[in-house]
């Protein structure tokens, strides 16, 4: 199976399985960025597990710096966010359930 490669907003985001799929599994590399990236939302639920660097997860109030062989699951309706944590690229396999891979929203002020 292979499927082109998506370059967004400085990702790179290769999809790992059909994309009939119900389970959606991507290999993402995130850039080192300077600021952390906004808060999203989105129905669904989403695993991941880093492959190489530092991935700094923002979810909800929390803020999570995951190494290589770690992993995170959460509810996507909880307001996150990922990027490289450092100066190195973070790759990550993510996978969604079908509602997660659905177009992210921002999240605004959220009562928890």
């Amino acid at each position: 199976m292979r499927r082109p490669v998506i370059r967004r907003d400085g990702l790179i985001i290769a999809p790992l399985a059909p994309q009939e799929s119900q389970v959606h599994t991507y290999r993402i590399t995130y850039p080192p960025i300077g600021a952390p990236t906004e808060l999203q939302v989105h129905d669904g639920y989403e695993w991941l597990y880093v492959l190489s660097g530092r991935l700094q997860l923002r979810l909800g109030d929390q803020d999570l710096t995951l190494a290589r062989g770690e992993a995170a699951e959460f509810d996507t309706g909880i307001p996150h966010s990922m990027s490289a944590a450092g100066m190195r690229p973070a790759v990550v396999i993510s996978i969604f359930n079908e509602a997660g891979v659905r177009m992210h929203t921002y999240a605004s002020a959220v009562a928890f």
